[in-house]
């Protein structure tokens, strides 16, 4: 592993409070672009976040960089029914630790 990677993983605190699927739904977008070490080392839990979350932890992300899509499932409640509860698909753009740089 490159000794920025290793640097960028010791640092990070990610949003990521995903399921196993959607981690492998992540790695393999991963794969495609970044190959199969990339992959193989994917941690959802460090190597993959959204914008904000990178720039919150002093990153940014490469200029041209291509989002990585997951999904999640955000729990609503009714405005009318406090007993209702809609759940609601969202696509979350994230980008990979290969994708930002440090902000100097």
């Amino acid at each position: 592993m490159p000794e920025n990677m290793k640097q960028v993983r010791e640092v990070l605190v990610s949003p990521w409070r995903g399921s196993e699927k959607t981690a492998e739904d992540v790695r393999e977008q991963v794969r495609e672009r970044f190959g199969d070490e990339a992959a193989e080392e994917f941690s959802a839990a460090t190597d993959a976040m959204p914008f904000s979350s990178w720039l919150a932890q002093g990153y940014q992300v490469r200029k041209g960089s291509k989002a990585l899509k997951s999904i999640t499932i955000i729990e609503m409640k009714d405005p009318d029914d406090e007993k209702k509860v809609r759940k609601v698909r969202r696509v979350v753009n994230l980008f990979h630790k290969r994708q930002v740089e440090k902000i100097s």
